[in-house]
């Protein structure tokens, strides 16, 4: 067999696994017309068609299905052959595309990325910071790092870092001229920093809980962010309250300066923080594996939460 062709047959299998030709692009990191190209002449060269393709909708032909079933455990044993030769490198290489939004970066990762070049020299990490929920997979990327409420199904999942809290804070000017809200219902009558997640239509309404029982509020304010640190900056000034996760970077050296001061305290506690996920693989990538353990083992758990006297 030519490599040519085992790069088909693989591209085949990619397709079939994805279910869409977009998602199957990205993951072999070329666009969706080349792939279409290349499962043609697959198909030219064997004589059959593999895939039954509509504008809508895609499924196996019972060739495809019959060659699948051949040729992905074959291919998964090449794989894991490869792999088990790359494991006996004394330094992972490769590249490691990852996704995650700001704070995860700032709070993570971007204090660790010196350590990291030192352990793992080649392998280069390309980082994609973005708060807009992302498919990793249909964009092509091998990890990523969310809340651990938002995680996407069918991933490996790492805790990192322990739990983190969400806390509503302003300036002590602001409070001194507009009150102190005692209940969450109060914001209502206060002037608050909205947050709309990038890419999303809906504002975020604050979420609080106390003896169990979740409420939400729906605010109201002469300010909308796309990212939380602006919201901080704003309230600094005196714009109004922000809400925001917990931060060593960004929100403990404001609370400490006495540049903020956190309200509804009480009805803030922690909750389950970072996770950094990756598909499921029966082969997960050397350089892949290198970045979860160390974030694994860099990121300990740590207590979280307002300011400490």
């Amino acid at each position: 067999m030519r490599g040519s062709e085992f790069a088909d047959l693989r591209a085949f299998v990619t397709i079939a696994e994805q279910g869409n030709f977009a998602r199957a692009a990205a993951r072999l990191r070329i666009s969706p017309s080349t792939l279409s190209e290349t499962l043609r002449g697959l198909e030219e060269r064997l004589g059959v068609r593999l895939l039954n393709r509509t504008t809508r909708s895609m499924s196996l032909t019972e060739a495809g299905t019959r060659l699948l079933a051949r040729f992905k455990p074959a291919m998964e044993e090449m794989d894991a052959a490869v792999e088990a030769v790359r494991h006996l490198r004394d330094t992972p290489a490769g590249t490691v595309r990852l996704h995650l939004p700001r704070l995860a970066s700032a709070s993570l990762l971007e204090p660790l990325l010196g350590r990291f070049r030192e352990a793992y020299p080649d392998i280069v990490l390309e980082l994609s910071i973005d708060d807009a929920a992302t498919d990793i997979v249909e964009k092509g990327f091998d990890a990523g790092i969310t809340l651990g409420e938002l995680l996407e199904k069918d991933m490996i999942a790492v805790p990192l870092g322990g739990t983190l809290r969400q806390l509503a804070v302003a300036s002590p000017e602001y409070l001194a001229r507009h009150g102190r809200p005692r209940v969450p219902s109060d914001l209502h009558a206060h002037r608050c920093i909205n947050w709309r997640k990038p890419g999303g239509a809906r504002l975020y309404s604050w979420e609080f809980q106390k003896d169990g029982h979740w409420t939400s509020v729906a605010v109201e304010g002469p300010l909308i962010v796309s990212h939380r640190d602006v919201a901080l900056t704003a309230a600094v000034q005196g714009v109004g309250i922000a809400f925001a996760y917990w931060s060593e970077q960004w929100l403990r050296p404001l609370l400490d300066a006495g540049k903020l001061v956190p309200v509804l305290e009480e009805f803030s506690p922690p909750f389950p923080g970072w996770y950094l996920y990756y598909p499921k693989q029966r082969y997960t990538p050397t350089a892949v594996r290198a970045l979860v353990d160390f974030l694994r083992r860099e990121t300990k758990p740590r207590a979280r939460g307002g300011r400490k006297g």
